[in-house]
């Protein structure tokens, strides 16, 4: 067991596969590849599944077993299957190199009486059967006392003994402390205990350690750190890379020009439509230079995005219809389009072939960070707005004024006779207005 540092609490109890195997009793997963209590493992689905559940997620993986069971029942009916017709069952899953190697392994296991070897050493003979699949296997469909130890149980091991070292160099003291745990009793329930308690109570955000049988013999929950587990050396990923895709779509049958890729490197083995190599500093203007055949090209608005392990990519599509008796270039074959499910089309080239039928614009970029309050408008533009209609306030009680006394006033000036017109008579003064009246003066 690893020595405890001076910041480590009091010494506590030890992790048990006993107690592991309580809680895994009453909250196992059923699963379609898992054999119920009392069953007997078949290595066959047990095998299926771990290949298939490399770098992928129960629910990817649940509907393509089913349909690959239905389609290849037993190890001798895959071995017996043509390597286009496995790998178009498998499209859609990645990783397809996984693909190629169940195929090979297939092979071997039928050729050798279609029986799975029992042991860790010999299944790692097998092609495409690495350590942790060999122990797996050997544990979960053999009951053998062997470690398998995946992503789940690194995330388990390395919080319950507070592993310092980062992944992937702890790998190898995870693997030994795995390895210390296994039961000579149920090792194969052990190893599905395991996974299902990273997968479901030990996750890797907001573990629910207060649900956990081992929470008191856990280091990093005592130290209040089991969110830092395990620890990671950061990987930069490769520099963005593009490339151009040519959809070559023949009229009258709507079939769609595809070729298949070299069996070497990223997808190999897979269809495709014909495409440019793909280049960080690819040139998109020169990209017909690359086209498979002399056509109308059109490109379409917008990329199609995949991400790779090592490298994001970018695409432009580009789109040209071609007449019926158009020759097939070299290496190259027309697929009608109500054919194309059987082709073994990654999903990166399945977008690609939906983006050419039903082309989308580019979304605009949204901006990051909090969104900016816009200033108020200045008084010159206000006046320019038009003006918005607002309701009217509620009225407020008044308080009665007392009416100001108007002032009287002020009496015309009367005219002077020197204003009056021949024939006017200069008009009587009002009662409000009392003047004095005078001799009348004659005009001269």
């Amino acid at each position: 067991m690893p020595t405890r540092t001076a910041t480590d609490p009091k010494p506590g109890p030890e992790p048990r596969a006993d107690e592991l195997l309580a809680w895994y009793d009453r909250h196992r997963r059923v699963l379609p590849w898992r054999a119920l209590a009392g069953e007997v493992p078949d290595p066959y689905r047990v095998w299926l599944s771990e290949v298939m559940l490399q770098q992928t997620t129960i629910a990817a993986v649940r509907p393509y077993f089913e349909r690959f069971l239905t389609r290849f029942p037993d190890v001798v009916a895959l071995a017996d299957a043509p390597e286009e017709a496995v790998m178009s069952a498998w499209a859609g899953l990645g990783y397809y190199s996984r693909a190629r190697n169940l195929h090979a392994c297939a092979k071997a296991v039928a050729a050798a009486g279609g029986r799975f070897p029992d042991t860790a050493d010999a299944l790692r003979k097998l092609p495409g059967i690495g350590a942790y699949t060999a122990g797996a296997i050997a544990a979960i469909a053999f009951d053998r006392p062997e470690a398998a130890v995946d992503g789940n149980v690194e995330r388990v091991l390395s919080r319950a003994y507070a592993v310092e070292t980062p992944l992937p160099g702890s790998r190898p003291e995870i693997r030994r402390l795995t390895q210390a745990l296994v039961p000579e009793d149920r090792p194969g329930d052990f190893a599905q205990a395991l996974m299902d308690l990273g997968a479901t109570i030990c996750t890797p955000k907001r573990p629910a350690c207060a649900l956990c049988p081992w929470m008191l013999p856990c280091r990093a929950r005592s130290l209040g750190t089991q969110q830092t587990f395990p620890r990671k050396i950061k990987v930069a990923k490769g520099a963005l890379r593009r490339g151009a895709a040519f959809v070559v779509i023949r009229s009258g049958d709507e079939a769609v020009l595809l070729r298949t890729r070299a069996p070497e490197g990223l997808l190999g083995n897979m269809a495709e439509p014909p495409g440019s190599a793909w280049e960080p500093d690819y040139d998109v203007a020169a990209a017909l230079l690359d086209a498979p055949l002399d056509a109308r090209w059109k490109r379409l608005p917008g990329l199609v995005r995949h991400g790779f392990t090592h490298f994001p990519l970018e695409l432009t599509v580009f789109v040209a219809r071609v007449a019926l008796a158009t020759p097939v270039p070299a290496g190259m074959r027309f697929t009608p389009r109500s054919a194309l499910d059987d082709e073994p089309l990654p999903d990166l080239m399945r977008k690609v072939l939906a983006h050419a039928f039903d082309p989308k614009p580019e979304p605009e970029a949204k901006p990051r960070g909090r969104p900016r309050k816009e200033p108020p408008p200045m008084p010159l533009l206000a006046a320019m707005e038009a003006p918005v209609s607002m309701p009217d306030p509620d009225p407020r009680p008044r308080v009665r004024a007392v009416p100001k006394p108007q002032p009287r006033p002020a009496p015309a000036p009367p005219p002077e006779a020197d204003d009056l017109h021949e024939g006017e008579v200069e008009p009587p003064a009002t009662p409000t207005s009392p003047r004095r009246r005078g001799p009348a003066r004659r005009r001269p």
